[in-house]
């Protein structure tokens, strides 16, 4: 499962697709230069329980450490998971 990521000036989506339909996205939005809020993650609902949104958590929180960003979690899901372990404590804002 290949996670793509489409980064605009202020926001961007993380994403996977499945034969050219999108089946799965966070979205995040900068709050300033150093800092951006995870706002939604949804999967298509044949798409759940096969561990898509944690891997698009994943992805966001790679983007935050290779560019020294925190994150703001503001999606229940991404709050749940970036809260819930002492492996994320570095990226929280």
């Amino acid at each position: 499962m290949e996670v793509k990521h489409d980064k605009r000036e202020n926001s961007g989506i993380f994403y996977v697709e499945n034969n050219g339909e999108r089946i799965a996205n966070l979205l995040y939005i900068f709050k300033d230069e150093t800092v951006f809020s995870i706002e939604h993650t949804v999967v298509n609902p044949e798409n759940e329980g096969k561990g898509i949104a944690r891997k698009l958590v994943e992805a966001a929180v790679d983007f935050a450490r290779k560019n020294n960003y925190k994150i703001i979690p503001a999606c229940p899901y991404a709050k749940k998971v970036l809260e819930g372990s002492e492996l994320y404590k570095d990226i929280l804002f």
